[in-house]
């Protein structure tokens, strides 16, 4: 098993998905201190009670003076961070082109997008910081080879995956990058790439299915705890498939 040195803090934002419980445990067992974050307070009191090292926060991420208010506090409670993964998402899809409705989209755009920029933005200054920080999200193979009726999902998830990108290249300009005084890549942000995750609650309602090139969630719970590990400056900007 991987053991992260030093002991970081890592949020998990949108951490009561399964995904998020699996990389909260996959990171409590390597040794990090997990902060969960949600909007649902009994879901995070679950996940707290099961995952030790877990200290959850509620907070609406889309809400960026709200993002801000909990970055205050939890730098108040626990100091900052070295790790952020991003986990919020969803799916909306429609009839074609035209079937791409603006309310899908308004949700779409809010819980993928908005919520990645409000996060990375407030704690990009704690993750340039640490001696090792890291920003991941988990994007998606339509972000790639979009569809017509997944038309919304996919530019979403484009969007967030450029975003990513350009939070990376920030992260090269301010170290290794600089042109004045450079010095050793401690920080990257990187995109995980994936047909779909899968967890035992969807094998076990649907046991004859294949669930071909899905992603088991706890094989990204352990992505993440390597991408903690791996060099900075062959990390920083990459899209990793996870699709098996």
């Amino acid at each position: 098993m991987t053991v992260l040195a030093h002991n970081p803090t890592v949020l998990i934002a949108g951490a009561t998905s399964p995904s998020g419980a699996a990389t909260a445990a996959a990171l409590s067992e390597a040794g990090a201190s997990v902060i969960a974050v949600g909007t649902n307070p009994d879901r995070l009191h679950r996940l707290s009670a099961v995952a030790e090292g877990v200290t959850g926060y509620v907070c609406n991420l889309s809400d960026a003076e709200e993002v801000d208010s909990f970055a205050a506090q939890l730098h108040n409670d626990s100091g900052p961070i070295d790790g952020l993964i991003h986990l919020v998402g969803g799916w909306r899809g429609g009839e074609g082109i035209p079937g791409q409705s603006d309310e899908d989209w308004d949700y779409l755009h809010s819980h993928v997008f908005t919520t990645l920029r409000n996060t990375s933005r407030t704690f990009y200054p704690d993750l340039l910081a640490s001696d090792a920080g890291r920003m991941a999200i988990v994007s998606s193979t339509a972000a790639a080879k979009p569809t017509a009726s997944g038309a919304n999902y996919s530019a979403a998830k484009a969007a967030a995956e450029a975003w990513t990108m350009a939070v990376a290249d920030g992260f090269r300009r301010a170290q290794s990058g600089r042109k004045e005084d450079p010095e050793p890549q401690r920080a990257a942000a990187a995109a995980f790439i994936i047909k779909a995750l899968v967890d035992d609650t969807m094998r076990e309602a649907d046991p004859e299915r294949a669930f071909a090139g899905y992603t088991d969630v706890r094989q990204l719970g352990e992505a993440f705890v390597e991408f903690m590990t791996v060099d900075a400056a062959t990390a920083n900007g990459t899209r990793i498939p996870l699709n098996n």
